[in-house]
């Protein structure tokens, strides 16, 4: 990503991962436990709009930095068939699929990707609008929006130093597409983010990593 921004001090990407999964909590409380229309409800619904562009953006840094991407991919899918037990206990057959479905859509989307722009960007262009139909089509959160956002995530994390404020372009960018799930939301991610220091913080080794991928279909418990 352009370093020509970011602050000296910030926030690790282990403490990303802290506060997009106490907002996914919050956002999931207030859906399955309040009484929805009223001001908590909507309030608790608008932190809650935090939690995934924090994870796109973890998704996207996690791609460029893994050692194994088709291990990277692996992981996010079977967390993401272990998810769709609880998510259908909680929404029934509704059509829909959990968002560890679109995490892994988009890392496969920039496995590809990243060839084809060697190549050609128009044919990386007609790639990500394919997943990005792909992911609308499967039902999965956030649909072809969640796609888009890992992808713009990646592109300015990589190509960033060609263009000038390309940290606020990223950021305007992904508040283009999030606005649709809240104004307040998307504000408060695209802040979160722009504290990002670089670092990977505290979470290390495989069993603090996976702990955190068990978790989201653990929370789903609570609910059910």
């Amino acid at each position: 990503m352009n370093m020509t921004l970011k602050p000296a001090s910030g926030l690790s990407g282990s403490t990303l991962k802290v506060i997009a999964m106490i907002s996914m909590v919050i956002d999931h409380v207030a859906l399955y436990l309040m009484e929805h229309g009223t001001v908590l409800y909507e309030t608790m619904r608008c932190i809650g709009r935090i939690a995934f562009p924090v994870f796109a953006f973890l998704i996207a840094e996690g791609f460029i930095h893994t050692r194994s991407r088709y291990r990277y991919f692996f992981t996010l899918l079977g967390f993401a068939v272990i998810s769709e037990i609880p998510w259908y206990l909680l929404n029934g057959a509704d059509g829909t699929h959990n968002v560890m479905f679109t995490l892994a859509l988009g890392v496969a989307t920039l496995m590809v990707l990243e060839n084809l722009l060697q190549r050609s960007m128009v044919l990386g262009f007609l790639w990500t609008h394919g997943m990005a139909g792909l992911a609308s089509w499967l039902g999965v959160d956030y649909e072809w929006r969640g796609i888009i956002v890992i992808v713009i995530f990646y592109l300015f994390n990589v190509y960033g130093h060609s263009f000038p404020y390309s940290r606020g372009m990223q950021f305007f960018s992904t508040f283009a597409l999030m606005i649709h799930y809240g104004v307040i939301g998307a504000v408060m991610a695209c802040m979160i983010l722009y504290l990002y220091n670089g670092k990977r913080g505290f979470v290390q080794g495989s069993i603090a990593k996976y702990g955190f991928y068990a978790f989201y279909p653990a929370h789903f418990i609570l609910f059910i």
